[in-house]
């Protein structure tokens, strides 16, 4: 079991590292526009976050089954 810790580690710090990005970069964004570009630039980092959020749970997933190749597969 410590193996696959180990192994989402990498996966969550660098979801995190990605979504911290969306928000500090959009976020300067938002600040220097205005009208719908704020509403559109407020919509967008969040449906990336929410994509990246369930592909680091997918891959977590994945570890925990034991499936951490899926090169392998083909």
């Amino acid at each position: 079991m410590e193996e696959h810790k180990k192994k989402m580690i990498a996966p969550i710090v660098i979801t995190g590292f990605i979504i911290l990005y969306y928000i500090f970069y959009f976020g300067i964004l938002i600040s220097l526009l205005d009208g719908v570009w704020k509403f559109l630039l407020g919509v967008i980092p969040l449906a990336l976050a929410a994509a990246m959020i369930y592909v680091c749970i997918e891959r977590i997933k994945e570890i925990r089954s034991g499936e951490e190749d899926d090169l392998g597969k083909y």
